[in-house]
């Protein structure tokens, strides 16, 4: 599979499954586009890329911020050309009780893992319905489709994504555009670092693979959903969870 000659937006991609997509797109051809709001992570992501021979750019994005969203957007379709490919796949929580949530949790919360990249896909739309052409694949997570202990309002927001993606998909078929979600179960990232051990324990005993997965193995189901061999899949979601969730 080639994406050579397009341009791909990764959010989050300054590690972990974000990091990994970039890698994958920029491997298939493409010109990616590294957004995050870590910009120090986001310039090592690029630089090692082109350190590669790859074709990598980073532009700073906080997709908790609809002024942020905006500009970065612009820029892109300014500076770098037409986007082919987005990727959202920025997201964030903390494992508490809901009852200890506050507000301003939820708020951080839900607009980074919901808001945000509905408000950049739109942004990024009309471009995409105009040349009748465009893949958008959302990393959800399997806490959006089965709960998560913990994870009440991160799984309502990913929950509320998985929707959006199929909605989505339905409306913008008619455009040659395809939305599609990838939901990761327990990955082996900085996120899991935080997760005390006993928990991680817990959590490979219960997935039948027996393991944890690996960010790249994430970027591949995503990379799949970006390329021809998805010319005829939208609005489906693919769980990346080692068989954790195979009933749910």
């Amino acid at each position: 599979m080639t994406l050579a000659n397009q341009i791909a937006i990764v959010t989050g991609a300054a590690s972990g499954i974000g990091r990994a997509t970039a890698q994958a797109l920029a491997e298939a051809g493409a010109r990616v586009v590294v957004a995050d709001i870590d910009a120090e992570g986001g310039e090592r992501t690029a630089a090692a890329l082109r350190d590669q021979g790859r074709q990598a750019t980073f532009v700073r994005v906080d997709m908790t911020d609809p002024a942020s969203i905006e500009q970065f957007a612009a820029r892109v379709q300014t500076e770098v050309g037409a986007v082919d490919v987005l990727v959202n796949a920025a997201g964030w929580g903390r494992t508490a009780p809901f009852i200890d949530g506050t507000p301003d949790f939820w708020n951080k919360v839900i607009a980074l893992n919901f808001v945000g990249p509905m408000q950049l896909a739109k942004a990024l739309l009309p471009a995409m319905m105009e040349r009748k052409r465009g893949r958008i694949v959302n990393v959800a997570s399997d806490a959006g489709r089965v709960g998560s202990l913990g994870e009440t309002v991160y799984s309502g927001a990913k929950g509320g994504l998985i929707a959006f993606t199929k909605s989505l998909a339905r409306e913008t078929a008619r455009y040659g555009i395809h939305v599609n979600c990838v939901c990761p179960g327990p990955t082996d990232t900085p996120l899991m670092n935080a997760v005390p051990d006993k928990v991680k324990e817990a959590l490979v005993k219960a997935i039948p693979l027996r393991r944890l997965g690996q960010p790249e193995e994430v970027a591949r189901a995503i990379v799949f959903f970006a390329g021809e061999g998805a010319s005829y899949v939208t609005g489906q979601v693919l769980s990346v969870s080692g068989g954790l969730t195979m009933a749910g």
